[in-house]
């Protein structure tokens, strides 16, 4: 009777351990649908979404996809010219905007050399318009004489393109020189050599607010991947396997609650954070050249205000009026003196002459840097060089910057394009960063940065930035707009607290495992309606594995009270309230008293909050949390701070 009570205590045994296998399962098979649903609707959402947009335009910019409606376009646009100029170039412009995405995110090795081929021929027609309005200017400079300096110049200004204009119609060599030395056009002068007083030459200075050629020198200049041979994924260390079923009970403790899934909820693998924290094997974006120190490094440095094409242009014929008839000798100019000269060499009088013994003078140019940009350190000037297509450092001297009336000048050896650059991690890492709410889905996210400090408020899926110096930023600063297009209006105005996976090879960081990241920004998201969340300098010295910040209930609109913050320690089992403050000298993990362990960071603020923070909690919107959780991710500041 006694080994039947055991028998039956055994199989009864079994019996449950079975039927809580099979509830596991169950589970697991009820997560991982939840995990792609919202993964593939956004795929599928995001796709349509797309070329619905690309559609609904009808601006006339073909598909960039479609080579056969791009080689159309290049066809029809090439010698065609009776239309509406700046429209032209608008449509080149759009056109080249999508074969650059299409190159950024092409994972066919095949598509790139064609999206590039056809970036590079949109880019001839591009220039063949610039240059066409150029030479129509010039024609008529003889109406548009300046009658200070009796010669020509203009500035004409379309969307995104600035074009500057002077041509020498005096020749005068005593005026000339004089007018010469230093030619002021509204936001810009220039130095030309004595030399050229006489030349009937011109000169143009086309600013464009984009840059076409870098991506020109990430393409000549990509690594080759070597071929590595697959190796199967080792097996999840106890570690992971805890941390990964944190994840899932959060997610299914979220399902539970909420009645729906984060619309971010991703596998948890966590792909993209992993990559960006696998500080050994993210590849460089371009070769780097180890042996020349003058390449400029378009991973560390960005241009910012656009490119400048500086060019010295033979002056065509002016046109002769006699007794109501105008004579005209049609020719095509030409640009002189592309490519740099070394002083030793011999530089002519007029560029239609033999040369002479004369040393070449050196061209000057002074800049007021555009007002719809931000240059946080001295900007970094560079010319591109068109045979090796790159930029570099070298062939420019006398560099002066007049940082309070944002001015820089310089000197080149000849006519050249050029650009200005900046630092592209120069605001990392930071100093500090706060999630504060402002009432329901309502918050602001303020980053302490290495430079400047940027403050971005946030109401339910859209975004507005904020900042405390903000000149010539009107188009930025104070507009609402969704996460992803401030993240890339932000990025073009010189304002970067965003990481990419570059960011950890130039700036110090705080190591941290990625999925316990992740899920702490997911949590603080979650919360962020009732609770404010704050930098804590213990995050530092808690371990790869753990996670030390500020959290507080926060309902009134202001700043939180010093007194209100508690610290928070997370880790890939537990969370719990530490004793400790900013104040105390030593860290330790000793809980404070009177608090208990909880699994997550959500369990331990429910027990803390009051009903109405939990109230807004729970009506919190799913578009309020997932920009909230975006731009976390976005800028990573438990890693960078």
């Amino acid at each position: 009777e006694k080994e039947e009570q055991e028998r039956l205590e055994r199989q009864r045994k079994l019996e449950e351990i079975q039927r809580l296998e099979e509830k596991a399962r169950s589970l697991q098979n009820k997560l991982q649908h939840f995990y792609s649903i919202p993964n593939s609707l956004k795929k599928i959402g995001g796709i349509s979404s797309k070329q619905l947009h690309r559609y609904m335009l009808c601006d006339g910019v073909p598909d960039a996809k479609d080579q056969r409606a791009v080689n159309t376009f290049v066809t029809l646009w090439k010698d065609y010219s009776d239309s509406n100029i700046g429209e032209e170039l608008q449509l080149c412009n759009s056109l080249i905007e999508d074969l650059d995405e299409l190159v950024k995110e092409a994972k066919d090795p095949e598509l790139v050399p064609k999206y590039h081929d056809a970036l590079i021929e949109v880019q001839e027609i591009l220039h063949a318009k610039h240059l066409f309005i150029t030479e129509k200017l010039l024609k008529g400079a003889s109406d548009n004489i300046d009658p200070d300096t009796r010669n020509m110049q203009t500035v004409s200004k379309h969307t995104n393109v600035t074009l500057c204009l002077w041509a020498n119609l005096f020749k005068n060599p005593r005026l000339v020189c004089e007018s010469v030395g230093n030619i002021q056009i509204p936001g810009l002068s220039f130095k030309l050599p004595e030399e050229l007083a006489v030349s009937d030459i011109a000169v143009r200075i086309l600013h464009t607010h984009y840059d076409h050629l870098s991506i020109l020198s990430r393409l000549r200049h990509a690594p080759q991947k070597p071929i590595v041979e697959e190796i199967p994924p080792p097996v999840q260390e106890p570690e992971e396997t805890q941390s990964t079923l944190l994840f899932k009970t959060y997610v299914i403790f979220h399902l539970e609650i909420k009645g729906f899934s984060l619309s971010t909820a991703k596998d948890p693998s966590w792909p993209s954070l992993a990559q960006l924290n696998c500080l050994s094997s993210a590849g460089p974006e371009f070769e780097e050249t180890e042996n020349d120190s003058e390449v400029v490094n378009l991973v560390q440095y960005t241009t910012l205000g656009g490119v400048f094409y500086y060019d010295l242009l033979q002056l065509p014929p002016q046109p002769i009026r006699r007794k109501g008839y105008t004579i005209l000798q049609v020719i095509r100019i030409g640009v002189l003196y592309q490519k740099p000269q070394p002083k030793n060499e011999e530089c002519p009088d007029d560029p239609t002459e033999a040369p002479n013994n004369k040393p070449c003078s050196p061209v000057g140019v002074c800049i007021v840097l555009p007002e719809w940009v931000i240059f946080m350190e001295m900007p970094l000037v560079a010319r591109w060089d068109a045979e090796d297509g790159r930029w570099r450092k070298d062939g420019i001297t006398n560099v002066s910057y007049e940082e309070a009336e944002g001015k820089i000048s310089f000197e080149m050896e000849s006519f050249q394009i050029f650009t200005l650059m900046h630092n592209t991690f120069a605001n990392f890492p930071f100093q500090g960063w706060e999630l504060r709410p402002l009432g329901q889905n309502s918050a602001v996210f303020t980053v302490k940065g290495a430079l400047i400090e940027v403050s971005i408020t946030i109401k339910n899926s859209q975004c507005m930035l904020r900042l405390a110096h903000s000149r010539g930023l009107s188009h930025l600063v104070g507009q609402w707009m969704s996460a992803p297009a401030l993240q890339k209006a932000m990025l073009k105005a010189g304002i970067n607290i965003f990481v990419n996976e570059n960011t950890h090879k130039y700036v110090s960081v705080c190591k941290k495992n990625p999925l316990i990241e992740q899920f702490a920004y997911d949590q603080m998201a979650l919360f962020a309606s009732a609770c404010a969340f704050k930098w804590s300098k213990w995050n530092a010295t808690c371990g790869e594995e753990n996670l030390v910040l500020q959290g507080s209930e926060h309902l009134k609109i202001g700043l939180v009270p010093e007194d209100s913050w508690s610290t928070y320690f997370m880790g890939s089992q537990r969370t719990r309230q530490l004793e400790i403050t900013e104040n105390s000298k030593d860290f330790s993990i000793d809980h404070a008293a009177g608090s208990e362990f909880h699994s997550t960071l959500i369990h331990l603020l429910q027990d803390s909050m009051s009903p109405d923070g939990l109230a807004l909690v729970r009506q919190s919107h799913y578009c309020f949390i997932d920009t909230v959780q975006t731009l976390l991710s976005a800028t990573r500041p438990l890693v960078f701070s």
